[in-house]
């Protein structure tokens, strides 16, 4: 019996791939990529990658801290701006790992509310800038698009935010951006607004260098002793530059993925909206977060992986029942969909039968 080929929907990877210019840095690559270091100094840039993203957002490029993806940078950035014993404002429902790198200073985690709406998640911003009162965080982290509920916080709330929080440290986790079409990008001007602002940003998402594990921060301009903290005298990963740089160059590429995945999200929203007691939250980012009844859920987690479709199935406290679905190809998501739609239509008719024989 030959088993169905697996599709991963559990770990928002872009499962389009790298634009063709990416592989073809991998094809001409140069023996000296690997044995040399970088000579960019010569040129009076850290880095190639460095100078090309300060010139794209409009800042100096000492501003640009690169890392191996937004996990790196914001690692850095907590075991720096964190000191044992005070708070770190985090998102209520967010990724694990912002409570885990708390942890390892002995920083204590504040929560603020996420709060579903009828289609989409929201941030509650006047508790979170009440937190400033209450809990004096020596650090603010804002997810947008947020992980797994997919939602923003809106540019006129994060002006709310930063404002209120304007001598305190603020990470901007910005790993998901590029997702929607026609997204604001003034990332250099709000890092020039708000001189303790840390925007991160990554390759791994929407360009689909997840392996070669490549990101960058944009620094506000008091955060000088940080990107000293950050600097790398012999400069980064060439070959991960290199790839970096052609992903900049693929623009058009790019747009058609941030198209389809976009057309994918809208196919899973109409498929949870048809379940009867299902929801599916409006996201900006790769994923959908879905809620599901009891019976649904069970059967989908049951029954998916043995079709070849994994997908993340969430156990978090206020969680139960939901999955966050990373939308993949069209393809590949026409696959989950129908799948979906023949387990339910299956279990409905079931359902029916042994009603109608009781």
């Amino acid at each position: 019996m030959t088993l169905p080929q697996k599709v991963y929907f559990d770990r928002n990877e872009n499962r389009y791939g790298p634009a063709p210019a990416c592989l073809q840095v991998l094809r001409e690559a140069a023996p000296e990529l690997l044995f040399n270091y970088s000579r960019s100094f010569e040129q009076g840039s850290s880095s190639d990658l460095a100078a090309r993203l300060a010139r794209l957002h409009g800042v100096p490029e000492q501003k640009i801290i690169l890392g191996y993806g937004c996990e790196d940078i914001l690692k850095e950035a907590v075991h720096h701006f964190l000191p044992v014993g005070r708070a770190v404002a985090i998102p209520s429902a967010s990724w694990w790992y912002y409570h885990a790198v708390a942890g390892e200073v002995g920083g204590v985690t504040v929560e603020y509310p996420l709060r579903p709406g009828a289609n989409r998640y929201e941030y509650d911003v006047t508790t979170l800038i009440s937190l400033r009162e209450v809990a004096n965080p020596a650090l603010v982290l804002i997810a947008s698009p947020n992980n797994p509920t997919g939602n923003s916080l809106g540019h006129h709330d994060l002006l709310r935010v930063l404002e209120a929080y304007r001598d305190v440290p603020v990470i901007l986790d910005q790993a998901y951006h590029g997702f929607v079409a026609a997204e604001s990008d003034a990332i250099g001007d709000l890092t020039r607004e708000f001189p303790h602002l840390l925007v991160l940003r990554t390759f791994s998402k929407l360009h689909a260098l997840a392996g070669v594990r490549i990101g960058y921060a944009l620094c506000g301009d008091r955060l000088e002793a940080f990107r000293k903290y950050c600097a790398r005298y012999l400069g980064f990963n060439r070959l991960s530059e290199r790839l970096a740089l052609a992903a900049l160059d693929s623009t058009e590429y790019y747009g058609s993925v941030a198209a389809g995945i976009a057309r994918s999200r809208q196919r899973v929203y109409e498929q949870f909206r048809s379940l009867p007691g299902c929801a599916a939250f409006e996201s900006d980012a790769n994923f959908v977060l879905v809620r599901m009844t009891p019976q649904t859920s069970a059967l989908l987690e049951r029954e998916l992986p043995a079709r070849g479709l994994i997908v993340k199935f969430l156990k978090e406290p206020g969680f139960e029942h939901h999955a966050r679905i990373s939308v993949g190809t069209e393809e590949e998501t026409e696959r989950l969909v129908a799948c979906i739609a023949a387990l339910t239509s299956q279990a409905t008719a079931r359902a029916r039968a042994l009603g109608e024989s009781a």
